[in-house]
């Protein structure tokens, strides 16, 4: 399949257009555009322009509310709760990263929960945000049921994706961003648009066996990282996500893909630390002899740093995108 080639300006600007044009205000489009057009530069289709035909339909029909306020639902100490309002993630995420900000210049520590939220893209995206700001950040998600109990076949759990970010003395935050399923179900969506086969150990058919056909596994259930380890760490992010937060459990939410059906009303937390504050001031340095320790051991390379190989080619060299995705956003903008 061939790719073209375009500015992550001229991709911000365009889903920024496609999005206003099926329903979103200007301030959502813009919040919503900056985050995909970062998963497209970082390396992460699956979270990336892939998703602009789905957000479009959803913000077409109904199903997300395009032009939804996130509001602060209450605030208990270093606490705050984010009501999304069943629109797009993004915007609730831009609040509750000024209150977090807030909040630790006070207490130290902060955490934010959203409710009647939408799928948030890769969670090192909001978790990076926080180091940029001087803050360590790790943020928790559930999503539509796609993981089954260790032992069951019928998903109940989303792929529930964590990350932490911490920030470095003049270099890039440290960044971890996982899924917790063995591959996050955008790369199995990606591989179904390009026609292309799955590794066998990504995913069981809706029978519970292993399957090659992306079609197959979106129709049954992603496997856990770490086995049984994987599906109780699935759970505890459930818990900590959709349970803490209010929301819809996995099993509960509707997809994030079709423009069909009731708002999602999945969850998610975030919790920010002040990393000088709690180290009475020597984290910087402690985290850089963690790094030096790290680094001094040969074909050893940090967490996250792939990705920033990615966003610096992509700003010299601009986005590849697949042309029939590109010729499909050019349409969707008329």
């Amino acid at each position: 399949m061939t790719d073209s080639i375009v500015t992550s300006i001229e991709a911000l600007h365009l889903v920024e257009n496609i999005l206003v044009k099926h329903g979103t205000t200007p301030e959502n489009a813009h919040s919503v555009a900056n985050a995909l057009v970062a998963a497209e530069m970082d390396g992460q289709r699956g979270h990336g322009l892939s998703r602009v035909p789905s957000y479009a339909a959803q913000s077409a029909s109904g199903k997300v509310d395009g032009k939804a306020e996130p509001v602060v639902n209450a605030q208990k100490g270093a606490s705050v709760r984010i009501d999304a309002a069943n629109g797009f993630a993004y915007p609730a995420f831009d609040l509750a990263i000024a209150e977090l900000r807030r909040l630790t210049a006070q207490s130290g520590v902060a955490v934010a929960t959203v409710f009647r939220s939408h799928h948030f893209g890769q969670a090192g995206y909001h978790a990076e945000r926080l180091a940029n700001e001087g803050l360590v950040g790790m943020v928790f998600g559930n999503s539509p049921q796609a993981i089954a109990p260790w032992g069951g076949h019928r998903g109940v759990f989303g792929t529930n994706p964590i990350a932490f970010a911490a920030p470095r003395r003049n270099d890039d935050p440290l960044l971890i961003d996982l899924s917790l399923s063995k591959v996050a179900r955008g790369k199995v969506m990606f591989a179904q648009r390009k026609g292309e086969f799955i590794p066998d150990d990504w995913a069981l058919d809706e029978h519970g066996r292993p399957t090659t056909d992306p079609s197959a596994a979106l129709r049954g259930t992603m496997l856990p990282m770490g086995g049984a380890k994987g599906a109780a760490l699935v759970m505890m992010v459930e818990v900590l996500a959709a349970g803490l937060s209010g929301a819809h459990f996995g099993y509960e939410a509707t997809s994030f893909f079709t423009a069909d059906g009731p708002p999602p009303g999945v969850g998610q937390m975030v919790l920010a630390f002040d990393p000088e504050f709690m180290s009475g001031g020597g984290f910087a340095d402690r985290l850089e002899a963690l790094i030096a320790e790290i680094l001094s051991q040969d074909g050893v390379r940090l967490p996250g740093a792939r990705r920033v190989a990615l966003r610096a080619e992509a700003k010299e060299k601009g986005l590849r995108v697949p042309a029939d995705l590109i010729d499909e956003l050019n349409t969707l903008s008329r």
